[in-house]
């Protein structure tokens, strides 16, 4: 019994639903079936102060001035939204009321078009599948209802485009992933360095203290001139170094001489040569030239005495040779000097016991950097070569000091890249440093993501800039979006802005605006030059996919 019941009541619904089909007007959608349903009259929408006869609706005649007595007609298409308010205080409404002629679509999506082209003679089956918008057959125009075979194409599209919708999320969890991880990487780099600053310091302070102390200590000794002190001995010690530098410099000059002679020896010979087996009657005048000015030369060196050149060499050779206690100047002599007074007055250290030794040491020590410092006595250290142990010990400091300075630098250029934008959850972090490109015909477009976008010409040349990354930022658009799901849709979009790009002849510098949208894998959709030098670059990624989001489907331009 309950069960006869039900389908009773289930028929009861059913014949209510189709009722209500059938009772609403043609280009009614079912949200604004509830202004149709009486029976004896209608009331306009928008201006509920006006009534018309039921016969009023759908007559082929604008009674409303908001259109919505002719939804499934064209006669009130003049009316338009984007018109100016009526300046008449009181003037009735003008907006249009309805969003369009509804199109039932049985087997696809339900949709609106605009009733510009309700009954135009066109079948818009991108938009009315059924081809309810041409009822009227214009022009003998019959549009057959494709709903079924459109429906099914469409889900087989949409079913690719939920599936790379999936597959876009996926990949950018895993972008998203790879963005902490770098970001912990860089926190980790940064703890891990300031640990090594803290024990490097420590360090660097104690050589620093060494390197001071070991300087101080060279300071304070007690140094005597290569000439024993002697100004005569100091003397003959330069005028042995300057003698020394000029026989070298002897000796380099009389090689390049011997070298010279053998070339010009070894050139002569050719020339003697090429004189004897020259064909006399081969009419070159070059030749001839060579021949006759190798003759005036030989002719000039027959005439021209001949020196004694081993005379020369012999004396040559006598100076070259080394200055020795028989040959030229015994050096030895002059260098030797007797210990003075006061060099004997320095050893006075070598005759007192060891303990007392090693304090009087430093205390004389201390007593003559004490003088260095005050100016009384001079600073043997800036004229002489800095010691082993000085060099060492500055050395060891500076080169543990600059690697310290490194280590410093480095963790401010990564506190600067934790606190630098990189989108939401740094995701374009694991885009950083990665390109993509597009070949456009006549140009191969390049973007580097954070980092700067390029064109190059196919028919040669080099790569001109147009842009460098400088941040981000936010935009509304309102596109289609293809077949495939590529293009910008509807809504608020992340833009990357490159600007300072190559400077533009006659204008100014190159930018790009690079507008993002989702897509399954980075690419380029296209580039266009929306005024001189000023780009805008399209590019689909997963990094700005949302969970949930949907491509807009491909629809009619119904303005």
């Amino acid at each position: 019994m309950r069960r006869i019941e039900a389908l009773v009541l289930l028929s009861t619904l059913s014949t209510s639903i189709l009722a209500a089909e059938s009772s609403r007007p043609r280009g009614v959608g079912p949200e604004f079936a509830k202004f149709y349903k009486a029976a004896d009259g209608f009331t306009c929408i928008s201006n509920p102060s006006i009534k018309l006869d039921i016969s009023k609706v759908n007559d082929d005649y604008c009674d409303c001035p908001d259109g919505s007595d002719e939804p499934g007609t064209a006669a009130c298409t003049y009316l338009s939204a984007l018109s100016p308010p009526q300046p008449i205080v009181g003037a009735p409404n003008t907006t249009l009321a309805l969003p369009g002629f509804y199109c039932k679509n049985k087997g696809h999506i339900p949709s609106y078009i605009s009733h510009t082209y309700v009954n135009d003679g066109v079948c818009d089956y991108d938009v009315c599948c059924d081809g309810s918008d041409e009822w009227a057959g214009v022009g003998g125009v019959k549009c057959e209802d494709k709903c079924k075979e459109i429906g099914k194409e469409w889900r087989r599209l949409d079913e690719i485009r939920q599936k790379s919708a999936r597959n876009a999320l996926k990949k950018k969890t895993e972008l998203v992933n790879e963005a902490q991880a770098l970001r912990a990487g860089v926190e980790l780099r940064i703890s891990s360095l300031h640990v090594e600053i803290k024990d490097q310091e420590k360090k660097v302070e104690e050589l620093k203290k060494k390197y001071e102390e070991v300087e101080r200590s060279e300071r304070g000794k007690v140094v005597k001139s290569a000439g024993k002190g002697s100004k005569v001995t100091v003397l003959a010690g330069l005028a042995k170094q300057r003698v020394e530098e000029l026989r070298n410099a002897l000796v380099g000059l009389v090689n390049k001489r011997d070298e010279l002679r053998w070339k010009v020896k070894e050139l002569e010979t050719i020339l003697s040569t090429f004189k004897e087996e020259y064909n006399p009657n081969f009419n070159d005048e070059g030749v001839k030239r060579a021949v006759k000015s190798w003759e005036d030369y030989a002719a000039k060196k027959d005439a021209s005495p001949e020196s004694d050149e081993s005379v020369e060499d012999r004396d040559i050779e006598s100076i070259s040779k080394a200055d020795s206690e028989t040959e030229g100047i015994n050096w030895a002599e002059w260098e030797t000097e007797e210990e003075s007074d006061i060099e004997a007055l320095y050893k006075f250290e070598e005759y007192l016991p060891a303990s007392v030794r090693a304090w009087v040491h430093q205390k004389l020590t201390d007593l003559r950097i004490l003088l260095i410092e005050n100016g009384i006595l001079a600073d043997n250290a800036s004229s002489r070569s800095e010691s082993k142990a000085v060099s060492g010990a500055r050395t060891a400091y500076q080169n543990l000091n600059d690697d310290l300075g490194i280590k410093q630098s480095s963790v401010g250029d990564l506190t600067k890249d934790l606190e630098k934008d990189y989108g939401p959850n740094d995701i374009f972090r694991a885009l950083k440093g990665t390109c993509i490109s597009k070949d456009s015909g006549e140009y191969e477009y390049e973007l580097c993501w954070l980092d700067k976008a390029s064109q190059k010409s196919k028919k040669g040349g080099g790569t001109t800039g147009m842009g460098n990354f400088v941040r981000f930022d936010k935009m509304y658009f309102d596109e289609e979006v293809d077949a495939e799901g590529k293009g910008l849709g509807t809504g608020e979009r992340t833009v990357l802005m490159y600007e300072n790009g190559q400077h533009c002849w006659n204008g100014p510098n190159r930018q790009t605006t690079v507008v993002l949208a989702c897509a399954e894998k980075d690419e380029i959709w296209k580039v266009v030059e929306q005024e001189k030098c000023m780009y805008r670059m399209d590019v689909g990624t997963p990094a700005v996919c949302e969970i949930g989001q949907k491509k807009a489907d491909p629809k009619k331009d119904e303005l």
